[in-house]
């Protein structure tokens, strides 16, 4: 007997003939398609081609992976300290050492390496696809759908990058039956993620017939990422010039700011012209994993039918990201770190263990923080006011505030909101990867580095513009809902590049917060150690038992591990682990 494997099929042969009824046939008698298996053919076929790279699409949200999506609510926002894992010590306590940086190469640090290879692995399948392509796919066809594969590569290789440092490069060439285990992780992982991004935004069009696929300008704004992270600043700024001057959404519409901040976060207002690329998300499909599966422990505890998600208490935003949003009499953000002082903390953490009332905070605050954080006695979006304790699952080990961003309206219920599995903390809520307002004030970091200080001006400004329009504050019974104090910035925060560095940085904290950036921009900007720890010492003296004596260290922390089960199968001379594992 001999193994044989076949398109379509997987199966057992003699080598010699076959007698069957006095007919004698050859192995080929049973090369018969594997039932609920598609041929080559079929998938080489235009919709095959097209099936094979929305499967590629459709792993940016983790696919059942909670921590693998591209929206890094855990590597970015919470190692970043916009918030704590929240809920209690013992539900998911692997996340736990995670928040302390105290990760091991096991556990919880494999998911994203896996799914982010998955993603990669259905990339070039469909590039190989493409190699034998039917004659329903044209040759603009092939283009497009090579532009697209390639960006959604250099897209999961990025996060590879910034997770893990240099990992494994793995193309379409590459035998995926023979030697794949042998490819190291020693080669700089940048130029391969250039190139496949520089093809996507060469050739992929301005619009395209699905809003959800990646177009041109979505890509070069990408591209222009990637050079920043590398300090590639001119090359940076004139992609973000010709991003910002005639960019457009994959449905056509010129970038800008929606008017009103809030308005960012309402799957009612998905794919608007502050959207350059996004995790496409929807309700009631039939399967949740469509429907930001991601977050579906990231809502406040115990609401009842009078509030949303009703389960878990992740994601709790932390006090020193609140204590951020407070300006001054000029409405400007307190660059000097004294947000942190006993005279300046938002003081609705009073009587943090109490349901005792409470006098609300009257100082000025950005009006950016109750968009982005569930605060005591301030409306939760169109469903009450937040109770505070009665939605908090511990307050002294997550603190007393609630994510807001990433969660459905009341009036969301059973149209843009799931209710078919366990919970209903499921949304149409598109996660924004990349929005205009981000490709904003990297462009405002890129005009800083070579010298245009009042460009980048004009740029950060154009953001927090946006941010004081009052018709989007918080309201209750008619009138802001807190003290609302935000002013754009003056020509002083931009007299040096200095300064302008430090407002650009603490602006992009406030705008972003909460969206998987703040850990990554710190890496990059080598100020990670000393804004990490100083956080850290801050937020473990008021939540002892989740961050007390947590400590990051420079020169290991930057990076997670390599998944040990990858060094396991492949072998130490194969994959380096990164310092410090």
């Amino acid at each position: 007997m001999n193994t044989y494997i076949k398109k379509g099929a997987i199966g057992v042969a003699t080598t010699a003939a076959l007698t069957l009824g006095g007919v004698a046939c050859q192995d080929k008698f049973l090369e018969i398609p594997a039932t609920g298996q598609l041929s080559n053919a079929q998938l080489a076929s235009k919709n095959g081609i097209e099936g094979s790279l929305i499967a590629a699409y459709s792993m940016l949200n983790g696919r059942g992976d909670r921590f693998a999506s591209a929206s890094n609510w855990l590597w970015g926002s919470i190692r970043g300290g916009d918030a704590n894992k929240g809920t209690d010590p013992g539900d998911f306590s692997s996340i736990n050492p995670i928040q302390r940086f105290e990760t091991i190469s096991t556990g919880d640090v494999a998911g994203s390496w896996q799914r982010k290879y998955e993603a990669i692995s259905r990339v070039n399948a469909t590039l190989r696809l493409l190699a034998s392509a039917g004659p329903d796919v044209s040759a603009a066809d092939k283009t497009r759908i090579t532009a697209e594969g390639r960006f959604l590569r250099g897209f999961n290789y990025f996060e590879l990058k910034r997770l893990y440092n240099n990992t494994p490069y793995i193309d379409e060439t590459v035998d995926y039956a023979a030697g794949i285990e042998k490819i190291k992780n020693d080669v700089d992982l940048y130029p391969k993620i250039e190139a496949d991004l520089k093809f996507a935004y060469d050739n992929l069009p301005e619009t395209q017939a699905a809003v959800g696929r990646i177009n041109k300008w979505g890509a070069g704004a990408m591209l222009a990422k990637v050079y920043l992270y590398q300090k590639k600043y001119a090359e940076a700024k004139a992609l973000f010039d010709l991003v910002i001057a005639n960019g457009k959404t994959s449905n056509g519409k010129k970038y800008g700011l929606v008017p009103r901040y809030a308005d960012v976060f309402k799957a009612s207002n998905d794919n608007n012209e502050e959207s350059v690329f996004a995790i496409q998300a929807a309700a009631n499909t039939g399967n949740v994993n469509n429907a930001n599966p991601e977050f579906d422990l990231n809502f406040p505890y115990n609401t009842g039918p009078n509030g949303p998600g009703n389960c878990c208490g992740f994601f709790q935003p932390s006090f020193e990201l609140v204590n951020s949003h407070r300006t001054n009499a000029n409405g400007l953000p307190l660059l000097d770190g004294s947000y942190n002082s006993p005279a300046n903390e938002v003081k609705n953490d009073q009587g943090i263990q109490s349901k005792d009332p409470f006098t609300p905070d009257a100082g000025n605050l950005d009006p950016r923080l109750d968009h982005a954080v569930g605060r005591r006695g301030i409306p939760y979006l169109d469903w009450q006011d937040f109770p505070g304790y009665d939605w908090i699952r511990k307050q002294d080990y997550g603190g007393p505030y609630s994510p807001k961003k990433f969660v459905y309206y009341k009036s969301d219920v059973g149209s843009l909101q799931d209710n078919s599995s366990w919970t209903p903390g499921y949304t149409a809520l598109n996660f924004p990867i990349m929005r205009f307002a981000d490709v904003l004030l990297m462009a405002a970091e890129a005009e800083i580095e070579v010298g245009s200080l009042e460009k980048a001006r004009e740029y950060t400004n154009m953001v927090r513009k946006r941010a004081a329009n009052p018709a989007g504050f918080v309201t209750k019974g008619g009138q802001p809902a807190a003290k609302y104090v935000i002013n754009e910035y003056p020509a002083a925060n931009f007299a040096s590049k200095e300064l302008a560095r430090t407002t650009v940085r603490f602006e992009r904290k406030i705008e972003l917060s909460g969206e998987g950036h703040r850990f990554f921009d710190l890496v990059r900007w080598g100020i990670a150690e000393p804004t990490i720890n100083a956080y850290l010492t801050y937020e473990g003296a008021k939540l002892p038992v989740a961050l007390g004596g947590a400590k990051f260290t420079p020169n290991q922390d930057e990076y997670l591990p390599i998944p040990q089960a990858q060094i396991d199968l492949q072998g130490k001379d194969v994959l380096k682990q990164n310092p410090g594992y």
